[in-house]
């Protein structure tokens, strides 16, 4: 579960979320729907601990992210729109990496590695630099990466943006299929995206 209890933040004059309260439970998918510059990146910031709010605060699975922020950041995975990634890896380097940043040991680090890359189809490109690859193959590394850990809440910004109708098909499929046991929160402004995988929405 995560909880939102008036969660604020403000940018100098602009503010960015205003006093905003949810709570999302295991088994949702949920959509952050909202225009350009409606606060929908500023509040998985909040959520992901990248921000600090002015005001409420955030709890997974009853843990305050400020009082306990690496227990409760240890259940979410976050990738942001353009997520940055280190394009002189091999893809498997860089989850290795991931995977080593979140303090899997080398059992548990190489089943997951080896799932995460299954769940996002990228069997075929393991052993290739991070530079050469297609935009589609990129964000699905970025999602490896994300899942590396087997979060139980996973947040996604603009998880389809550039990919092709296939490659939006496979990504919309995978984040229903892991919503049915996790928590899965979506920002986007394509209502198609919403239609396809929400159970709910935030707008």
């Amino acid at each position: 579960m995560i909880v939102a209890r008036n969660l604020s933040k403000s940018f100098n004059e602009i503010k960015a979320v205003d006093d905003v309260n949810f709570c999302i439970k295991k088994g949702e998918v949920v959509a952050l729907l909202g225009p350009n510059g409606a606060g929908k990146t500023t509040l998985m910031r909040l959520l992901t601990g990248y921000l600090t709010p002015d005001g409420g605060e955030t709890s997974v699975y009853g843990m305050n992210i400020a009082e306990n922020r690496v227990a409760s950041l240890g259940k979410i995975g976050y990738v942001p729109e353009n997520a940055p990634l280190y394009p002189e890896m091999t893809v498997f380097e860089y989850l290795h990496f991931a995977a080593a940043l979140r303090g899997l040991r080398k059992d548990d680090l190489l089943i997951n590695l080896a799932e995460a890359a299954s769940q996002m189809k990228l069997a075929g490109v393991l052993n290739q630099r991070i530079e050469t690859l297609s935009k589609g193959f990129r964000h699905r590394t970025a999602v490896a990466g994300a899942l590396i850990h087997k979060p139980r809440i996973l947040i996604l910004d603009e998880p389809t943006e550039g990919l092709d109708p296939n490659q939006k098909y496979e990504m919309r499929a995978f984040i229903r299929r892991y919503g049915e046991k996790n928590i899965v929160i979506v920002s986007t402004h394509i209502m198609e995206e919403v239609e396809n995988v929400a159970s709910r929405i935030l707008l």
